[in-house]
This record gives structure tokens, C-alpha cells and sequence, in this order.
């Protein structure tokens, strides 16, 4: 069974997200944490979609 991936548009919005965090914090951990914060974030929100379609259906 293949894992889901990410649309196009949040897999190119992840990258520039990660691009920007690298910059901006010279920390290897803190770099770490901030992008695991932001895979939950976009994991969330996407549920957050799912579960809306599937109520409005």
C-alpha cells in the first residue's frame, strides 16, 4: 500500500517553509522542532478539509 502524498501546491509550499526555517534559525534542533511543527500544521489542516467535504456530501 502506497503512503498518500501531499497536492503539488503544498509540497512546493513545505519546501519554501523549510527553506525559510533553515535561514532563519542556525540551531540544527530548533530547526528540527519548527519543521516538525510544521508538518503537524499541514496535517491538521488537511484533516481539517477532509473532514469537511465529508460532511457537506
Amino acid at each position: 500500500m502506497s503512503k498518500k502524498r501531499f497536492s503539488k501546491s503544498l509540497r512546493k509550499f513545505i519546501r519554501k517553509e523549510k527553506a525559510r526555517i533553515r535561514r532563519e534559525f542556525l540551531d540544527i534542533k530548533r530547526q528540527e522542532e519548527e519543521i516538525k511543527k510544521l508538518y503537524e500544521k499541514v496535517q491538521s489542516s488537511k484533516d481539517k478539509n477532509r473532514n469537511k467535504k465529508k460532511h457537506n456530501s
